[in-house]
C-alpha cells in the first residue's frame, strides 16, 4: 500500500479526487439514464470534484486508501424496477473505479511497448509507472471498499436485487446501524485485510492480463 508521508499524500490528492468524482458521477449518470432527474437537479451530474466531496470520507481516502464521498441522491420511484434500478445505479460507481484503474495501467502498458519498439528503454517511464500504480491502487481500494455487501455500501444494494422483498427492506431498515459494523471491522483490522486482499486480486489480475497482451505483441 502507499506509504504514509507528505509526498505520497500530495500525489494522492488529485488521484483521490478523480477516483471519488468518477465513482459518484457514474452513480448519477446511470440513475439519470434510468429516468431519475434527481442527480442532475441536485447538481451531481458533473465532473466537478467539489460537488461530490465529503470532508471526512475524502480525508480518510487520502490517508488510509478507503473512504467515501457525499452520496448521490436518487429517487428509486422513477425506476421501472426499483431493486434492479438501485442495483445498477450502485454497481456503476465501483465499475467506474475498476475501469479507471484498468485504463491507467493500460496507458502505461502501451507506453511501455512503444518505448521498447522505439528503442528508448523503459527506464524513462519510471514516473509514469509509479503514478499509474498509485492511481490504480487508489481506485481499486475505493472499489473494493464499496462492493462489500454491508449497507449503506454499494455492494449491499447490488445484493439486494437477489434478495426477497422482505429481506431487502429489512436490510434497508437497519442501514443506519451498519456503519457501526463497518467501524468495528475497521478498528479491528478486518476491513483492511478485506480491502488489501481484494485490491491485490484485481490489481494482479489486470497486470497478468496486460502482461499476456504485451508478450503477444512483443
Amino acid at each position: 500500500m502507499v506509504g504514509f508521508n507528505l509526498i505520497n499524500i500530495i500525489i494522492n490528492v488529485p488521484i483521490t479526487l478523480i477516483a471519488l468524482t468518477g465513482h459518484e458521477f457514474a452513480h448519477g449518470w446511470v440513475s439519470t439514464k434510468l429516468g431519475d432527474p434527481t442527480p442532475e437537479r441536485e447538481g451531481r451530474l458533473t465532473l466537478n470534484p467539489l460537488a461530490h466531496l465529503d470532508p471526512v470520507g475524502t480525508l480518510l481516502m487520502i490517508l488510509t486508501g478507503f473512504g467515501w464521498a457525499k452520496p448521490v441522491g436518487v429517487n428509486p420511484s422513477y425506476y421501472k424496477d426499483t431493486k434492479k434500478g438501485m442495483a445498477l445505479t450502485a454497481a456503476a460507481g465501483p465499475l467506474a473505479n475498476l475501469i479507471m484503474a484498468f485504463a491507467a495501467l493500460l496507458i502505461y502498458a502501451i507506453l511501455h511497448v512503444l518505448c521498447i519498439k522505439l528503442g528508448f528503454g523503459t527506464s524513462v517511464l519510471n514516473g509514469v509507472a509509479t503514478f499509474a500504480q498509485l492511481f490504480a491502487i487508489r481506485n481499486l481500494c475505493f472499489m473494493v471498499f464499496n462492493i462489500i455487501p454491508i449497507p449503506p455500501l454499494d455492494g449491499a444494494k447490488v445484493l439486494g436485487m437477489f434478495l426477497p422483498n422482505k429481506a431487502y427492506y429489512t436490510m434497508l431498515r437497519y442501514e443506519r446501524y451498519s456503519m457501526l459494523l463497518i467501524m468495528v471491522l475497521s478498528l479491528t483490522g478486518v476491513l483492511n485485510g478485506i480491502i488489501g486482499t481484494g485490491v491485490n486480486f484485481f490489481f494482479n489480475g489486470i497486470i497478468n492480463l496486460l502482461n499476456s497482451a504485451i508478450n503477444l505483441i512483443l
